[in-house]
């Protein structure tokens, strides 16, 4: 029986200015995980935790935090475009809907330009566009990145999962 290795993410060479990414899985976001995010950094904007307060608002309701909106649709984003580099920068980030609890996420990317660095030779950098909508095919999240992409040839080893011993 071969091992087959499973997807790997894109490496330098796999972008293509004008291709477009989408994640294949969706992201449903709860009410739980608005109020852990919400605690953990932090934030004391009523609007994302106390439901009172939320169905006073023109939103009649709580609203997920715009910063949990973003890492959601950009995690979706990292193994199409960044699972082999890092980011160094984001630019241009809007959020013009807004996300409520129940809400699924989904996320696409456009690859924008590719340079290789100038100062790095084992690297290359890319520049998105990602979208996020909600299930309705709303627009809830845009921004523009870069990240810093390893070359196929020299990426580090990633051949990670232990030495199976035999089961006796």
């Amino acid at each position: 029986m071969a091992i087959q290795t499973g997807w790997e993410g894109r490496f330098y060479e796999d972008f293509v200015v004008g291709d477009i990414y989408r994640c294949r899985l969706g992201r449903t976001v709860t009410e739980n995980d608005n109020i852990w995010f919400t605690l953990l950094t932090c934030n004391t904007n009523q609007i994302h935790f106390n439901t009172v307060y939320g169905k006073q608002t023109e939103f009649g309701q709580c609203l997920i935090n715009s910063g949990l909106t973003l890492a959601i649709v950009a995690g979706l984003g990292v193994a199409d475009v960044s699972e082999n580099g890092f980011n160094l920068g984001w630019d241009n980030v809007t959020l013009p809907n807004p996300v409520y609890a129940g809400d699924t996420l989904y996320s696409e990317s456009e690859v924008l330009e590719k340079r290789e660095s100038k100062s790095k030779p084992q690297w290359g950098i890319i520049k998105v566009h990602t979208r996020g909508y909600k299930q309705d095919g709303t627009l809830v999240v845009q921004y523009t990145r870069n990240v810093m992409v390893w070359k196929r040839a020299h990426a580090p080893q990633r051949d990670l999962f232990p030495e199976v011993k035999s089961a006796t």
